[in-house]
């Protein structure tokens, strides 16, 4: 197969639905990467990949095997949370750069461990939270760094829905599973992106004074989480998540002057964003996007550049160490 050296090569470890309904086909809109390989344990779906994505990509029976590849230059891990920290460091242990999915890993220690070993082996690494790509959260960042919302005092972030697969991997403590892994992650970095821009700090600077939990847990994971957080500056913030009910996806951002409602916070759907200020309310477009293919070619182009990617790892790490003291707290609430 003759390989476009211009572009990035990527290999994708693990079929995963956000693989192949998701990443692969924005890998193969992107101006500036191409598929190269592709990893299951599944037979089936490595054919499923060669019918499904007929470019003629190679296909490896086990991820160590496409790790060596000496082709493969980076490397989407979507595999099941709890093997975040494994694969990462062994792809860069192989020199593969990595964008793996959100969470990037159970807690802030295989966080930072999975840091040192790219750092150590000279390749970048990126978490995968694509809807940091989207005309909607350039223009929430916009609003803020306006001013016109004066002094925030409050923000909420919600992302729920009903989750009907009793088999799904999210249920199941082992790999990771629960609301606040699955999405209750988005509305922790919602708050901490909201945060940061309050207090005029750099990415990943603004953390938590202290944080609440109120959650249900069944079966070992946390179903439906709900927490406060609150900052140095008196910013409270409140992330809603959960598995058992109607689904809701928004946020609202709350200042002295005004407010700011944002609705399908974590998509890249056309639609608008509503300012109040004062009595007065006005409506803000947002133009549609496309979430993947952003962050593919961001984290392509800072490996052909040589610069970091535009979602820092200082942010990486700060949304880890919250999510350890919420699920601290949650764990004393039993199963």
């Amino acid at each position: 197969m003759a390989a476009d050296l211009g572009k990035v090569r990527w290999g994708v470890l693990g079929y995963a639905r956000i693989a192949h309904q998701s990443v692969i086909p924005a890998i193969l809109r992107s101006g500036n990467s191409t598929l190269h390989a592709l990893a299951s344990r599944d037979e089936a779906k490595l054919a499923e990949s060669r019918a499904r994505f007929p470019g003629g990509h190679r296909t490896y029976r086990g991820y160590a095997a496409l790790l060596d590849d000496p082709e493969v230059e980076a490397v989407y891990i979507p595999l099941p949370n709890a093997q975040h920290r494994e694969w990462t460091i062994r792809a860069a242990e192989r020199g593969k750069h990595v964008l793996c999915e959100k969470p990037i890993a159970l807690n802030a220690a295989e966080c930072r461990e999975m840091i040192a070993a790219c750092a150590a082996h000279g390749v970048k690494l990126m978490e995968a939270f694509m809807y940091r790509y989207t005309d909607r959260t350039r223009q929430v960042i916009a609003v803020l760094r306006s001013g016109v919302l004066g002094e925030i005092k409050f923000v909420e972030a919600c992302f729920r829905y009903p989750l009907t697969n009793p088999a799904s991997i999210k249920l199941r403590p082992e790999l990771g599973g629960g609301a606040l892994y699955d999405v209750g992650c988005y509305a922790v970095n919602f708050a901490g992106l909201v945060a940061d821009l309050a207090a005029g700090v750099a990415p990943g600077g603004a953390a938590p004074a202290s944080v609440s939990v109120e959650c249900v847990r069944r079966g070992g994971i946390d179903e439906i989480l709900s927490a406060l957080l609150r900052y140095p500056s008196g910013l409270i913030a409140a992330a809603h998540c959960g598995f058992n009910a109607q689904k809701r996806i928004r946020a609202e951002i709350v200042g002295t002057r005004g407010a700011l409602t944002v609705p399908e916070t974590f998509f890249d759907n056309a639609g608008t964003l509503t300012l109040t200020l004062g009595e007065e309310t006005r409506e803000i477009p947002v133009a549609l996007g496309d979430r993947y293919r952003g962050e593919i070619e961001d984290f392509a182009d800072a490996i052909r550049q040589d610069r970091a990617p535009g979602f820092p790892l200082a942010e990486t790490l700060r949304n880890a160490e919250v999510l350890d003291r919420l699920l601290r707290k949650s764990a004393e609430m039993g199963s």
